[in-house]
């Protein structure tokens, strides 16, 4: 069974009710039909059922009736909702009669119901841009207790064919932080462990502060960010295997590992990437994906009191199923 057959047979363990806010977009419906049949998760459409029905009609897409469509410009929810969200957003400006139209957003509606407890999970992004799913996922369902930053990562799964034996890894932060400083790349690197662990229990994560620079062979003060954010995560998580600051190839290949980091517990050993900033994980990610072969997920996010995740809008079905996988697992574990 491959790694994303597993994640999405525990996400049918416990189906998890997972929003899907774009509902006319073809995609990401024949992805709930498929998620319906296959009991990966209970997706509940958003959307006008006039245009689910004309979009499933013109790409012969047999929708289940027990599958939900909820309408915002006509729910019984939408004016309760509404108040709720210009009560959360008043002292930032905005008016009752905004709130009432950001409520009409399938996206805001959706996340709304993640917030109420009606749903699990959001899963969006087949035509929304990121910077909109982020708004929503801050401004509605909030950041985990005790954290502010909300990061992501990527799910990398290389091809058998690859010379790397080290399974699944991830990849962050590849969506979310431009330029972290050395608190925030210590978070993103606890957060995304926690990650690792959520979606492979009884696996350890090991994880890898890249630079371009291994323990000193450069002097910067890029390189001098990592190894601060190094020292920060082990005080924040001190029975984490973390190390840093490592080159890729230091933190991939056990032969160059143990040449440029002879007792580092995670050189050579890396499964946990974690990216000096956006640009670098960005690149990293697209080119392991093209270059490699590996089957890439998400961005998924992480930090939030609730799952809610982006696609990118090159995604397919078969993303848009995976997507929902791991939200339903992140749900599960909330």
């Amino acid at each position: 069974m491959s790694v994303l057959d597993d994640l999405r047979g525990k996400a049918s363990q416990k189906p998890m009710r997972i929003v899907l806010p774009e509902a006319d977009d073809p995609r990401v419906l024949a992805a709930a039909v498929s998620l319906a049949q296959q009991k990966i998760a209970v997706p509940v459409l958003v959307g006008s059922p006039g245009a689910v029905a004309r979009v499933a009609s013109q790409a012969s897409i047999s929708v289940p009736s027990t599958v939900e469509v909820h309408d915002p410009s006509s729910a019984s929810q939408t004016a309760d909702f509404s108040a709720e969200y210009y009560g959360l957003r008043k002292d930032k400006g905005l008016t009752q009669a905004q709130a009432r139209e950001e409520m009409l957003r399938p996206l805001m509606f959706g996340t709304m119901l993640v917030r109420r407890g009606m749903a699990d999970g959001v899963v969006v992004g087949a035509a929304c841009p990121t910077a909109d799913t982020i708004r929503a996922g801050l401004r509605i369902v909030g950041t985990t207790p005790g954290s502010k930053l909300l990061s992501s990562f990527m799910l990398m799964v290389l091809p058998d064919t690859s010379p790397l034996r080290v399974g699944p890894m991830l990849f962050a932060d590849c969506g979310v932080v431009p330029e972290p400083d050395a608190e925030q790349l210590a978070e993103i690197a606890v957060q995304s462990a926690g990650s690792y662990r959520m979606l492979f229990p009884g696996q350890e994560p090991r994880v890898a502060m890249l630079s371009f620079s291994t323990k000193g062979s450069a002097q910067h003060p890029r390189a001098d960010k990592v190894i601060q954010a190094t020292e920060l995560a082990r005080k924040k998580a001190p029975r984490l295997a973390i190390d840093g600051e490592l080159q890729a190839d230091a933190a991939l290949i056990e032969k160059v590992g143990r040449s440029k980091a002879p007792d580092s517990t995670v050189a050579g050993r890396a499964n946990v990437l974690i990216f000096p900033d956006l640009g670098a994980g960005n690149i990293g990610y697209k080119l392991v994906q093209r270059m490699a072969g590996a089957e890439a997920v998400g961005p998924i996010f992480q930090g939030l009191a609730k799952p809610v995740n982006d696609l990118s809008r090159g995604c397919s079905i078969e993303d848009v199923v995976n997507a929902v996988a791991i939200t339903a697992l992140q749900a599960q574990g909330a």
